[in-house]
């Protein structure tokens, strides 16, 4: 029997425009939590819109108007696994007024 794995919950939080969605798209790429080949995808259906250096947000972007407005309208949940760690990522919590009130909830979402 195996050791039994640590889980980790990330929250990536921070101002608009500040590199959440990139930021997390790339930890989650770098962690194994999803392939080269989607990268690539998304990066070619990014350079198609004109938003070549999108194609880490869009692990997590996946709505129409956020992929085509370059902005994150709602918060993601993204878990995966490596060798050693079970992680559960949100992503994304925008911090303005209304972004603070909805902040504990998004957390909580990791349990």
């Amino acid at each position: 029997m195996g050791k039994e794995k640590i889980h980790i919950n990330i929250v990536v939080i921070g101002h608009v425009d500040s590199g959440k969605s990139t930021t997390t798209g790339h930890l989650i790429y770098k962690c194994g939590g999803i392939d080269k080949r989607t990268i690539e995808k998304f990066e070619k259906e990014a350079a198609e819109m004109g938003k070549g250096s999108f194609k880490y947000a869009w692990v997590l972007d996946k709505l129409k108007a956020e992929r085509e407005r370059g902005i994150t309208i709602d918060i993601s949940l993204w878990k995966f696994e490596t060798s050693k760690y079970y992680s559960s990522v949100i992503a994304r919590a925008v911090i303005l007024k209304q972004g603070l009130r909805k902040l504990p909830k998004g957390i909580k979402m990791t349990k």
